[in-house]
């Protein structure tokens, strides 16, 4: 078990003394099963691509006492952020953090809190194509951007000799919704394209080039992947990797082709972990060096006020976020998550810890 300076006797009394129902599930009642009755009710929205994560982690935790009923709702991270400047909700959930412009909205205060970290991955559906299939950067650039419309494409058979690739239309799913993975995908493609960076550019919505299709959310990119021959799309590595689609190899920036894993994307956050961490915890890691890093990674981000006018809802939050943050950093890995660095987990612990 990881273990933080900043996790103190009174942070873990806290923390044995509040449970967690996941979807704002209620317990039962004592008169109907002996347990009690949650007492605070505290509620998310945001990101679908942690979404899985936090919904275990609210089970696992619940497991405790079911004294608070915590909720998450998985809207996209650009809905989550109006949610949360809004004061709709108790805290948010983004991997495109906040940007200050919209920090500076919330008159009690944002604190930014890394909570895990994931792979985008290109899911694609060829029935009949068997084996590793290798997308050198310049040509998924150009499959998004739409230069690279077949999939006998001489660039991508060059790139697969040992693959027999059809004659068949490429079809690119995106996403319809404002959403953190957009943000990470094309804050990579702009890091490594001009064309891209001058075109389509960076955000968490993008007027996609082309007829590309839409989906709403990580799981609906991951289902109309599965259902579409041809397509191609970008996701969450748990969501392709829960309806068993296969994920390409994608060249990274050290011009290896790297396979997301659990190996390859903490290649790829361990150079981010090694760079100087902002103060705000903002960090973003669009185009990660070595050999063997898989080369789109993203951190997670819970967004918390800074002040909470509720003395128990601040400390329940608190102590359920701490535990997120050590004990559920190997539920996270379970998953297909990337555990936070030591380094990162510490610094989104004491940030917690400063919240009133």
């Amino acid at each position: 078990m990881r273990r933080f300076p900043g996790v103190t006797r009174v942070a873990l009394a806290v923390l044995v003394s509040v449970g967690l129902t996941a979807c704002g599930g209620e317990s039962e009642s004592p008169e109907s099963g002996g347990h009690m009755e949650a007492r605070l009710r505290i509620s998310g929205a945001g990101a679908t691509f942690p979404e899985p994560l936090y919904v275990a982690w609210m089970r696992r935790y619940g497991e405790e006492r079911p004294d608070v009923s915590f909720s998450y709702e998985g809207v996209g991270s650009g809905e989550g952020i109006k949610r949360f400047i809004a004061g709709a909700v108790d805290f948010g959930g983004s991997d495109a953090a906040m940007t200050d412009e919209q920090i500076a909205q919330v008159s009690r205060g944002v604190n930014l809190i890394p909570t895990t970290a994931g792979m985008v991955v290109l899911a694609y559906n060829l029935p009949g194509v068997e084996g590793e299939l290798r997308l050198p950067r310049d040509v998924y650039v150009d499959i998004f951007l739409g230069k690279v419309w077949r999939w006998d494409d001489p660039r991508l058979v060059a790139a697969n000799p040992d693959l027999v690739l059809p004659s068949k239309l490429i079809q690119p799913v995106v996403r319809r919704d404002g959403s953190g993975t957009t943000f990470a995908f094309t804050n990579h493609l702009s890091a490594v394209s001009l064309d891209w960076r001058d075109g389509p550019g960076t955000g968490t919505q993008i007027d996609w080039p082309g007829g590309a299709m839409t989906g709403v959310g990580n799981e609906g990119v991951a289902q109309k992947v599965k259902i579409s021959l041809g397509s191609i799309g970008y996701m969450e590595y748990g969501f392709a990797k829960r309806l068993g689609l296969p994920v390409a190899s994608l060249e990274n920036r050290d011009g290896d082709f790297v396979k997301p894993g659990a190996g390859s994307g903490q290649a790829a956050l361990a150079a981010a972990a090694a760079a100087d961490l902002p103060e705000n915890l903002r960090l973003f890691v669009p185009d990660p060096p070595g050999p063997e890093s898989y080369p789109i990674v993203t951190l997670s981000w819970l967004l918390l006020y800074g002040v909470y006018p509720e003395p128990e809802k601040a400390a329940a939050l608190k102590a359920a976020v701490t535990w997120g943050l050590n004990q559920g950093q190997p539920i996270a890995e379970e998953m297909g998550y990337i555990p936070l660095p030591d380094n990162i987990a510490a610094a989104a612990t004491r940030a917690v810890a400063d919240i009133q």
